[in-house]
């Protein structure tokens, strides 16, 4: 046996990637490697990488970095993403001793006993892409109080700026019965709270006679779980049912909708290959407010795509000026190898990319102050965290309203009834204390 036996982790990018790093440690935990943290010395590193935009390109050359310095000696493996999309970039960085790609990286715990004796460095273990058509089902779990349980993976939308098609190919996902199976052993768990992602949950079961509306109906039933969250849905996916089913019929789905704009412009919309325009979306907002007025909606929204003139950056900040929407996630187009957009016209400068991008953070701060300020003096259902964070306690409410108490330990990763009292730290809501929730039942965002 080896005795390189201490594997610690590190994730970059999305929900879905924490969920599968975590599957990744339980199958090498079952085969024999203890899963320790960054400062404990580790013999393996494993890296699970995002490759969204060239920032998180830099970020794995950095932690790459970071866990030479920690260790020597140490071998790293580098999987995800990048890793399929750049496998000979990677394998170039010093210290790398093996990249696998999506199809690969499940299989870690087969190949780990031969690299590691390997005195030859990057080593590449990475198939076609066309040649990844399995579902593997993952779920979070040891780290945070809720879990990323991946419901589906792979796209077939081929949006022009996008090279998540290319890393991760083409939809998948297994059927309602084994998802619900994963979720029961989530369930098991002291997780109260599961979040669904994918890179287009919307589309599970694409090519079978199961839809998500269906999956979202069976996972409701699932006890043992408080609550689950809709990470992020396509507006052309999100239908008046699944609206109405979160909203007004589940006992355990959150009034909390992700939802992916990227432009407020229709001629832009066209050109990234976007399947809605601008009128559909603002039917889905309006459609979720007309249920609950008070759901959290947050939105996507990329700035500096070639051809966003002047004029229609302008729709878009308009756009979500005037929508009622709670908070928005900015995003600065970068341009990725392989994609439609690189040979478009009308490229944006890096300063005024930078400008718009300010905006529109700016506009997301009035935002979310303005959904905060709605819940001063309601009372909300909070779940806390686990961590001390400088004698404060945080959680999250139904609606995704981050609040504040005091550090107790007895409320970690507790349910706790809250009367929202007022502004603290950060644009964080403070709160009070009423009580803890043994059994939550099915209710409106917060009481009046």
């Amino acid at each position: 046996m080896s005795q390189y036996r201490k594997v610690a982790y590190y994730t970059l990018g999305c929900k879905l990637n924490f969920s599968e790093t975590s599957t990744i440690a339980r199958q090498l935990s079952a085969a024999g490697y203890a899963r320790v943290g960054w400062d404990d010395n580790p013999d393996i590193f494993v890296i699970n990488t995002c490759s969204v935009t060239d920032n998180a390109d830099k970020k794995c050359r950095h932690i790459v970095s970071r866990a030479i310095r920690k260790n020597p000696e140490a071998k790293v493996f580098v999987v995800g993403c990048y890793a399929q999309l750049k496998p000979e970039e990677i394998a170039g960085i010093p210290g790398v001793t093996m990249v696998l790609g999506a199809n690969e990286k499940f299989n870690l715990a087969e190949h780990l006993e031969d690299e590691i004796g390997d005195e030859q460095p990057g080593r590449i273990l990475v198939g076609p892409i066309r040649d990844v058509k399995e579902f593997i089902p993952s779920y979070s779990y040891g780290d945070r109080t809720r879990s990323f349980l991946k419901v589906q993976d792979g796209c077939d939308y081929f949006c022009t700026f996008c090279t998540i098609p290319l890393a991760r190919g083409r939809s998948r996902s297994t059927d309602i019965a084994e998802t619900l199976a994963k979720a029961r052993e989530v369930a098991k768990t002291e997780v109260k709270e599961v979040v669904l992602t994918g890179v287009n949950i919307g589309d599970f079961g694409a090519g079978t006679e199961e839809n998500f509306y269906g999956l979202i109906r069976r996972l409701d039933e699932v006890e043992g779980i408080d609550r689950f969250r809709i990470s992020s849905i396509e507006p052309n996916l999100m239908s008046d049912e699944i609206i109405r089913f979160v909203l007004k019929e589940s006992k355990r789905f959150a009034p909390h909708f992700h939802i992916p704009l990227q432009s407020g412009s229709d001629v832009l919309l066209e050109a990234m290959h976007r399947r809605y325009r601008t009128e559909l979306f603002v039917n889905r907002i309006e459609t979720i407010l007309d249920y609950d007025p008070d759901t959290c909606i947050g939105v996507d929204v990329i700035v500096g795509f070639p051809g966003e003139t002047e004029q229609e950056f302008e729709k878009t900040y308009r756009l979500l000026a005037d929508l009622d929407i709670s908070y928005l996630h900015v995003f600065s187009y970068s341009e990725r190898p392989r994609t439609a957009a690189v040979k478009m016209q009308g490229k944006v400068a890096p300063q005024e990319k930078t400008r718009r991008s300010k905006m529109l953070q700016i506009l997301s701060a009035k935002k979310r102050r303005a959904f905060y300020e709605k819940a001063v003096g309601r009372t909300g259902i909070v779940l806390f965290e686990n961590e001390n964070h400088e004698g404060m306690l945080y959680g999250f409410t139904e609606n995704y309203i981050k609040t504040g108490i005091p550090y107790n330990p007895e409320l970690r990763n507790r349910l706790c009834e809250v009367k929202l009292t007022g502004f603290g730290k950060d644009g964080i809501l403070e709160g009070e204390v009423l009580g803890i929730i043994g059994n939550v039942k099915k209710r409106k965002a917060y009481a009046g």
